[in-house]
């Protein structure tokens, strides 16, 4: 009997989704080292390479050039195949990751930085690829546990701990002198270029791909997909704003190591010409014990996506920018990591609600959507960026505050969204 495109994939899954699942699962977690690992490396990197804090908000921001290769990757994606174009664009970012290592100056650490952010950006891609295989029944609980991915990716960038602090690994590469943040460097290039292999190896193309036809972008703000897309955008922009306060935290840390608020504390820049590097005292720890906040969330959405539904979930913004907001008027160390851990574990949930919902909201020829709201997150992520780098030595309180007040602004507009819950790909 002839089957429908949901109806074969309901009755072939099996072993290949869950090796589908780790493979596209390993290359998330890439994404999150990548973009993770520089808040890691800055305080020991910003002595070595004498960076002021407006310095530290451009090399944060600079990973989230994403944008642009989201959007690109999810256009090529849709015309010469998902898994060719996930190959190319883990091995560039990987690539140019991991070179930027031996980068001895500023600009041009900098610079390798803004390419591998750029070219890379593969994320909309992988989310897109590995829906096209799920069945409508199990698709929500298996987007969600690929979301999951993100934090483990989160915990191996966290583990910077048992890199950078070790004075062991030093030595000097012709003229450069090799810290051990840039082994941590290089380090975080491995996720992304072993991914890029085990496509190619392993993942077949998508059989969505291979069967459908391509819709032009622009058909997402027409019709009866305006409102939806019209309120993801704004949804995308304001959740991604927080990753200006994610990429501070242990610089936030570092500041109330004495007590009071995190944005009480100013740093000192005038005094990294006469600072020791090492031995490093910063806040991994911490950063450890936030990104395994996300688990609670993470298992949450694994066992209720398929029975709420993604916008139901994505009221979750609210808590969250409640949480900075308490963030902000803490007095103490314990107090911050408390609710920094809260707002992890909670705007995880969001994250993967936004997972799911950007693949079922728009027929599979549109398949570059998500890309597009992805990019317009980088942009905000750049924004968060670059505002906390310009302010945080100034005026703390307004960059923390705007991520509370559009968090919690993106929470409201979700209940615009239409319900999506075992909806079929169209």
């Amino acid at each position: 009997r002839r089957l429908t495109y949901e109806e074969a994939v309901e009755e072939a899954f099996g072993l290949f989704h869950w090796l589908l699942l780790v493979v596209c699962g390993w290359a998330n977690a890439s994404d999150a080292v990548e973009i993770l690992c520089v808040s890691f490396l800055l305080p020991t990197a910003r002595c070595d390479l004498l960076l002021s804090s407006s310095d530290m908000g451009l090399l944060t921001a600079s990973i989230f050039l994403m944008m642009v290769g989201g959007y690109m990757w999810g256009y090529l994606a849709d015309q010469r195949g998902r898994c060719r174009v996930l190959v190319v664009s883990l091995t560039v970012n990987g690539v140019f990751g991991g070179l930027a290592s031996v980068a001895p100056k500023f600009w041009l650490f900098l610079l390798l930085r803004f390419i591998s952010g750029i070219v890379g950006g593969s994320i909309p891609v992988i989310f897109s690829y590995f829906s096209e295989f799920m069945p409508r029944l199990r698709r929500g609980r298996m987007i969600s546990a690929l979301a999951t991915f993100w934090m483990a990716g989160n915990i191996l960038a966290a583990l910077a701990w048992l890199v950078i602090p070790r004075t062991w690994a030093h030595f000097f590469l012709g003229g450069l002198d090799f810290q051990s943040w840039r082994l941590f460097v290089v380090l975080c290039s491995v996720p992304s270029l072993t991914s890029a292999i085990l496509f190619k190896l392993l993942m077949p193309e998508s059989p969505k791909f291979l069967m459908e036809g391509l819709m032009p972008i622009k058909q997402m703000f027409n019709g009866p997909l305006k409102s939806r897309s019209i309120a993801l955008l704004i949804i995308f922009y304001c959740i991604s704003f927080y990753y200006g306060l994610w990429m501070w935290f242990p610089e936030l840390f570092a500041r109330v190591e004495d007590g009071g608020s995190p944005c009480a504390n100013v740093s000192l820049p005038s005094a990294l010409h006469n600072q020791s590097c090492y031995p490093v005292k910063t806040a991994y720890m911490e950063g450890f014990a936030i990104a395994a906040s996300n688990l609670p969330g993470n298992i949450f959405t694994i066992l209720r996506m398929d029975s709420t539904g993604g916008k139901a979930l994505l009221f979750s913004l609210v808590l969250s920018g409640l949480s900075v907001f308490f963030i902000y008027v803490v007095q103490t160390k314990t107090q911050s990591l408390v609710l920094s851990c809260v707002f992890s574990g909670v705007s995880v949930i969001a994250w993967n609600s936004l997972d799911v919902l950007g693949t079922e909201l728009y027929p599979t020829q549109l398949s570059s959507a998500l890309g597009f709201f992805t990019g317009v997150g980088r942009v905000a992520a750049i924004m968060g960026n670059v505002v906390f780098g310009k302010l945080v030595d100034t005026n703390c309180a307004v960059p923390v505050l705007m991520v509370s007040a559009l968090l919690l602004t993106g929470g409201l507009v979700a209940l615009l969204l239409p319900q999506t819950k075992h909806t079929e790909l169209t």
